[in-house]
C-alpha cells in the first residue's frame, strides 16, 4: 500500500489519526479468535483508509486458504463471505474510496496467487459490489450518508444460503444501534444474530454469489 500523510488540516478538520500496523495487530490480537471466524462481522464507524479492516480480511483469508484452496469454488463462496463480514464508514470520500480498493487488493492477491489463469471476472465483480454496500461514505455521529443526497446510512447483511446461494437484507444504522445487544459491544465485534432483530428496511432474492453484481445493481 502506498505511504500516506495526514496532513495538520484533515487532523484539524476530521480528527484523521491513522493507526500503525503494530498497534493494529496487537488490538486485533485481543479478539483472535473472531478474526478467524469467517462469518464473524467487524464494523470500523472511522475506518480511514482501511488499516483495521485490510488486517481482519487479510486474518480470514488466511483461514480460507488453509481450508479451501483444493477447491476454487468452495475458496471463492467462503472468500466472497469473508469479504462481506467487514463494514466501514467513513466522513472522507477519499478514505472510503482507498479503503475499497485496499480492501479488493487483499481479496485479490491470494485469488490470483492460488488460482492464476482460473480467476472470475464476475467473483471479482461480486467483491466490488458487496465493498460497495459496506464501506460506506458517511458520518458515525448523525448515522447519516455524506454528500450531494445525504440519507440514512443502511448497512446490508449477507448470508449464506443453500452453499452456494447469499441473501442480501438492508438495515437501517440507526435501528442496529438501538438494539441493546449491539451498544454493549466493543468497537470490533462479532455483531452477532441480535443485532438484526429490527425489521430490514428491504430483502433480496438469494442468488448465486458469482450473480450477485448482475443480479442486484442497487
Amino acid at each position: 500500500m502506498k505511504s500516506r500523510v495526514v496532513t495538520k488540516q484533515r487532523v484539524a478538520d476530521h480528527g484523521e489519526v491513522l493507526t500503525g500496523q503494530r498497534e493494529v495487530n496487537a488490538m486485533l490480537d485481543l479478539v483472535q479468535q473472531e478474526t478467524r471466524r469467517i462469518e464473524s462481522r467487524f464494523l470500523e464507524p472511522a475506518c480511514g483508509n482501511g488499516n483495521f479492516l485490510a488486517e481482519v480480511l487479510a486474518r480470514k483469508l488466511t483461514v480460507v486458504e488453509d481450508r479451501y484452496r483444493r477447491s476454487q469454488l468452495e475458496y471463492e463462496r467462503y472468500s466472497v463471505l469473508a469479504v462481506s463480514s467487514v463494514y466501514g464508514i467513513d466522513i472522507l470520500d477519499d478514505n472510503v474510496q482507498e479503503c475499497r480498493d485496499r480492501l479488493l487488493g487483499v481479496f485479490e492477491s491470494p485469488y490470483v496467487r492460488l488460482f492464476k489463469e482460473g480467476v472470475k471476472d464476475k467473483c471479482l465483480a461480486a467483491v466490488r459490489f458487496i465493498l460497495g454496500r459496506n464501506v460506506i461514505w458517511g458520518d458515525a455521529l448523525t448515522l447519516k450518508t455524506v454528500g450531494p443526497d445525504p440519507g440514512p446510512i443502511v448497512f446490508s447483511e449477507w448470508s449464506s444460503v443453500n452453499g452456494s446461494l447469499l441473501k442480501r437484507r438492508d438495515f437501517s444504522f440507526r435501528e442496529l444501534l438501538a438494539q441493546e445487544s449491539y451498544k454493549e459491544m466493543p468497537l470490533f465485534s462479532d455483531l452477532g444474530d441480535e443485532a438484526f432483530v429490527p425489521r430490514p428496511e428491504k430483502e433480496y432474492a438469494p442468488v448465486h454469489f458469482l450473480e450477485l453484481a448482475d443480479a442486484q445493481q442497487q
